[in-house]
Protein backbone atom coordinates (compact mmCIF):
# COMPACT_ATOMS: atom_id res chain seq x y z
CA UNK A 1 0.00 0.00 0.00
CA UNK A 2 1.17 3.56 -0.88
CA UNK A 3 0.61 5.94 1.89
CA UNK A 4 0.56 9.99 1.10
CA UNK A 5 1.48 12.65 4.11
CA UNK A 6 1.39 16.19 3.32
CA UNK A 7 2.49 19.08 5.04
CA UNK A 8 3.13 22.48 5.25
CA UNK A 9 -0.53 24.08 5.57
CA UNK A 10 -1.39 26.78 7.66
CA UNK A 11 -2.11 30.30 7.96
CA UNK A 12 -0.90 33.15 6.27
CA UNK A 13 -1.48 36.58 5.24
CA UNK A 14 -2.35 38.02 1.78
CA UNK A 15 1.28 38.48 0.13
CA UNK A 16 2.86 35.54 2.41
CA UNK A 17 4.03 32.34 0.77
CA UNK A 18 4.08 28.66 1.99
CA UNK A 19 5.47 25.28 1.50
CA UNK A 20 3.66 22.22 0.85
CA UNK A 21 5.72 19.10 1.06
CA UNK A 22 3.70 15.37 0.34
CA UNK A 23 5.98 12.08 0.91
CA UNK A 24 5.00 9.20 -0.24
CA UNK A 25 5.78 5.92 1.34
CA UNK A 26 4.69 2.43 0.98
CA UNK A 27 6.27 -0.76 -1.10
CA UNK A 28 6.84 1.95 -4.14
CA UNK A 29 8.50 0.44 -7.18
CA UNK A 30 8.01 3.82 -9.06
CA UNK A 31 6.45 7.17 -9.41
CA UNK A 32 4.96 8.47 -12.56
CA UNK A 33 3.82 11.68 -12.41
CA UNK A 34 2.29 13.72 -9.16
CA UNK A 35 0.13 16.54 -9.10
CA UNK A 36 -1.63 19.62 -6.45
CA UNK A 37 -5.52 20.28 -6.42
CA UNK A 38 -7.34 22.11 -4.36
CA UNK A 39 -10.63 22.62 -3.25
CA UNK A 40 -12.92 25.07 -1.52
CA UNK A 41 -16.31 24.05 0.19
CA UNK A 42 -19.28 23.45 -2.38
CA UNK A 43 -16.63 23.34 -5.39
CA UNK A 44 -14.87 20.48 -7.35
CA UNK A 45 -11.52 19.98 -7.04
CA UNK A 46 -9.36 21.93 -9.19
CA UNK A 47 -5.80 20.91 -10.82
CA UNK A 48 -3.11 23.69 -9.34
CA UNK A 49 0.00 21.87 -10.70
CA UNK A 50 1.72 19.12 -12.36
CA UNK A 51 5.31 17.34 -12.35
CA UNK A 52 6.78 14.56 -14.69
CA UNK A 53 8.99 12.20 -13.53
CA UNK A 54 11.12 13.48 -16.01
CA UNK A 55 10.54 17.10 -14.28
CA UNK A 56 8.17 18.95 -16.54
CA UNK A 57 5.81 21.45 -14.64
CA UNK A 58 2.21 22.17 -15.77
CA UNK A 59 0.13 24.98 -13.81
CA UNK A 60 -3.36 26.17 -13.89
CA UNK A 61 -3.17 29.96 -15.53
CA UNK A 62 -4.33 30.83 -11.49
CA UNK A 63 -1.59 30.16 -10.32
CA UNK A 64 1.03 30.74 -12.94
CA UNK A 65 3.89 32.86 -12.00
CA UNK A 66 3.36 32.73 -8.00
CA UNK A 67 3.39 28.80 -7.76
CA UNK A 68 6.21 26.56 -8.54
CA UNK A 69 5.80 22.46 -8.18
CA UNK A 70 9.36 20.18 -7.58
CA UNK A 71 9.95 16.62 -6.58
CA UNK A 72 13.12 14.86 -4.59
CA UNK A 73 12.47 11.16 -6.82
CA UNK A 74 15.45 10.05 -4.29
CA UNK A 75 12.90 10.77 -0.89
CA UNK A 76 9.34 10.43 -2.95
CA UNK A 77 8.72 13.70 -2.27
CA UNK A 78 6.67 16.62 -3.91
CA UNK A 79 6.79 20.08 -2.58
CA UNK A 80 4.84 23.24 -4.00
CA UNK A 81 6.32 26.42 -3.08
CA UNK A 82 3.34 29.37 -2.90
CA UNK A 83 4.54 33.12 -3.20
CA UNK A 84 2.29 36.10 -3.50
CA UNK A 85 -0.83 34.35 -1.75
CA UNK A 86 -4.12 35.57 -2.11
CA UNK A 87 -7.47 35.20 -0.46
CA UNK A 88 -8.57 33.48 -2.86
CA UNK A 89 -6.12 30.70 -2.72
CA UNK A 90 -7.93 29.63 0.41
CA UNK A 91 -8.29 25.79 0.28
CA UNK A 92 -7.50 22.60 1.03
CA UNK A 93 -4.28 21.31 -0.76
CA UNK A 94 -4.28 17.35 -1.84
CA UNK A 95 -1.47 15.73 -3.26
CA UNK A 96 -2.05 13.24 -6.21
CA UNK A 97 0.59 10.78 -7.78
CA UNK A 98 0.21 7.82 -9.86
CA UNK A 99 2.53 4.66 -8.73
CA UNK A 100 3.60 1.25 -9.28
CA UNK A 101 4.14 -1.21 -6.54
CA UNK A 102 6.32 -3.72 -5.91
CA UNK A 103 4.79 -7.12 -7.65
CA UNK A 104 1.62 -5.15 -9.37
CA UNK A 105 2.20 -4.17 -13.16
CA UNK A 106 0.03 -1.44 -13.10
CA UNK A 107 0.26 2.33 -12.44
CA UNK A 108 -2.49 3.26 -9.40
CA UNK A 109 -3.90 6.72 -8.53
CA UNK A 110 -2.83 7.61 -5.02
CA UNK A 111 -4.40 10.90 -2.86
CA UNK A 112 -3.24 12.53 -0.05
CA UNK A 113 -5.65 13.83 2.96
CA UNK A 114 -5.05 17.09 2.09
CA UNK A 115 -3.79 20.21 4.39
CA UNK A 116 -5.72 23.35 4.78
CA UNK A 117 -4.44 26.87 3.31
CA UNK A 118 -5.92 29.82 4.52
CA UNK A 119 -4.86 33.25 3.41
CA UNK A 120 -6.52 36.06 5.22
CA UNK A 121 -5.39 39.16 7.11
Amino acid sequence: QVQLVESGGGLVQPGGSLRLSCAASGNILSINSMAWYRQTPGKQRELVATITNAGTTNYADSVKGRFTVSRDNAKKTMFLQMTSLKPEDTAVFYCQLFAQESGSPYLRSYWGQGTQVTVSS
